[in-house]
């Protein structure tokens, strides 16, 4: 590629989630104006942009599902719905003048790290462009995973994801099957079962669901919150610290949770008076060993004559017949995949190449591990927002995707300050002590000792997604950049020493710097 074929910047950032256009807005912020966001659909917004099915809403309070430097004081409910968010974000575009640097239909097909110039070769669907820093900002929820079920093919009605629902399709009156029981399919259901002639609903594994405390906010809230900005503040603070408070429980002491699930239990009870359905819906592992569901409506649903329960997953598909593991079977018209996303295999793995020609995939073939969950051993100058065991089990994942644009921030710094055509790539051994401390840390919790097989655990039942830890240990932990946790990699000289290696790249300890 030569350079006068190419746009360079300083950083490309991948995606425009909350991840993508929070690390634009904190660039900004920085002084960094040379960069652009790639984004591969045609708006911004991730995957509230992406999932617009039916009853689709946050499981956080609004307060503290937005950014610390963008509070909003309008939301409408505590609870915000999928459009809500997507106009918050769309908001948060506008206001710190994001849209110069996005370019919408996007998507990047091939990052590869040239050692001679210390820079990303990036391939897309609008062009090429080669950058000094590469963020990826993708995110774990952006690509379904629908399972490779025997006769799909030859299924004659309608088939699609929750995640790329189609509105063109009419479910009234019809026979519609939901496969699988996570945070979607449990706003799903409550939101068709009314206009759908009978709904059928495949379970692998229950879910433990609480309460949804949602209500409106009333107008003389709101009125306070624009007046008194330090009341959203303090809401926001609130929320936070009781979430820091329930860390322990899942970290800790899980054995503490008994209680929790006797509360869900009595939400269940509430609206399932059948034992036989209830005997269905109650799961046999800890609460919060798979991700807590809120819902006041998706037992109720469940209990209506005209939806049923197949407490087994889906195996086979004749037809319109849908066949589960246990022999069970059902006529539908249309078949909805509740069955979330590619999480410890994030399709863009493939797409990146680092310096050693090995892709981001083939070098987590092992499991996902990251140093403080942004940077990846043989890929320089490389950053993942949302990375390898940043995930959250009880609050949000804003204070996080924070945390990790003050690391951002601070690593830009560090190669300003050694100056130069430079790059850092975190050394193995820093990676490797990073991942074995996290590891430790998840024997006692929840996720580890639950019982459970949850999306969280790799195809290796190893742990990649979750921070076994409180936010504010995370936001300690990813404060500053440690550059003796890196190599810093320098461009070669024109005429190289004899001796000096391969010549694709000089190497130096951090005490070049």
């Amino acid at each position: 590629m030569a350079e006068q074929e190419h746009e360079h910047v300083r950083v490309a950032v991948i995606g425009s989630g909350f991840g993508g256009l929070g690390a634009a807005v904190r660039l900004r912020r920085e002084g960094v104006t040379d960069f652009v966001v790639l984004e591969r659909a045609d708006a911004v917004g991730g995957t509230w942009r992406d999932n617009s099915y039916p009853g689709c809403a946050c499981d956080v309070p609004s307060h503290l599902y937005s950014f610390s430097f963008a509070p909003d004081p309008d939301w409408p409910r505590t609870f915000s719905g999928q459009e809500r968010i997507r106009q918050y974000l769309e908001h948060v575009t506008d206001t710190f003048g994001l849209r110069s640097h996005i370019r919408l239909n996007s998507e990047v097909t091939r990052l590869r790290w040239d050692n001679e110039k210390l820079w990303w070769e990036i391939g897309s669907t609008s062009g090429t462009l080669t950058a000094d820093v590469v963020v990826s900002a993708t995110g774990p929820l952006s690509d379904p995973k629908t399972p490779d079920i025997p006769g799909i093919d030859t299924f004659p009605g309608k088939v699609f994801h929750s995640a790329r629902w189609d509105h063109d399709y009419d479910l009234r009156g019809k026979r519609v099957a939901m496969i699988g029981t996570g945070a979607s399919a449990i706003q799903i259901v409550p939101a068709i079962q009314k206009e759908v002639g009978r709904l059928t609903l495949f379970q692998r594994t229950p879910p433990w669901v609480m309460p949804r405390a949602d209500r409106a906010i009333t107008r003389a809230e709101r009125w306070l919150h624009r007046q008194v900005p330090f009341t959203t503040q303090a809401r926001r603070g609130l929320l936070w610290g009781i979430r820091e408070l329930q860390v322990q429980a899942f970290t800790k002491r899980p054995d503490e949770l008994g209680l929790v699930e006797q509360l869900a239990k009595r939400n269940m009870y509430r609206a399932i008076k059948d034992p036989a359905l209830r005997a269905k819906l109650t799961p046999d592992y800890r609460i919060g060993c798979k991700r807590i569901l809120l819902s006041n409506t998706y037992y109720p649903a469940l209990a209506q004559p005209h939806v049923d329960v197949v407490a087994s997953g889906l195996s086979e598909i004749r037809g319109s017949t849908l066949i589960a593991a246990d022999g069970s079977e059902a006529e539908v018209d249309a078949i909805v995949f509740g069955t979330g996303f590619h999480v410890t295999d994030m399709p863009i793995a493939r797409r990146v190449i680092g310096a050693d020609g090995v892709s981001l995939a083939e070098s987590w073939k092992g499991g996902m591990a990251a140093l403080r969950g942004a940077t990846a051993a043989g890929f320089p100058n490389f950053m993942t927002v949302i990375g390898p065991n940043t995930g959250l089990g009880n609050s949000s994942m804003i204070l996080m995707i924070e945390a990790q644009l003050n690391y951002l921030a601070d690593y830009l710094r560090q190669l300003d300050v050694l100056g130069g055509r430079v790059a850092l790539t975190p050394r193995e051994s820093a990676v490797t002590g990073w991942n074995n401390r996290v590891q430790d840390r998840m024997r006692r919790t929840v996720w580890k000792t639950g019982g459970c097989n949850s999306w969280y655990l790799d195809e290796n039942g190893v742990n990649t997604t979750v921070w076994p830890g409180t936010t504010t240990e995370f936001r300690q932990a990813t404060r500053h950049v440690d550059v003796g946790e890196y190599e810093v990699v320098r461009a070669p000289a024109r005429e190289p020493r004899a001796g000096a290696g391969e010549g694709s790249r000089t190497k130096a300890g951090a005490s070049a710097a």
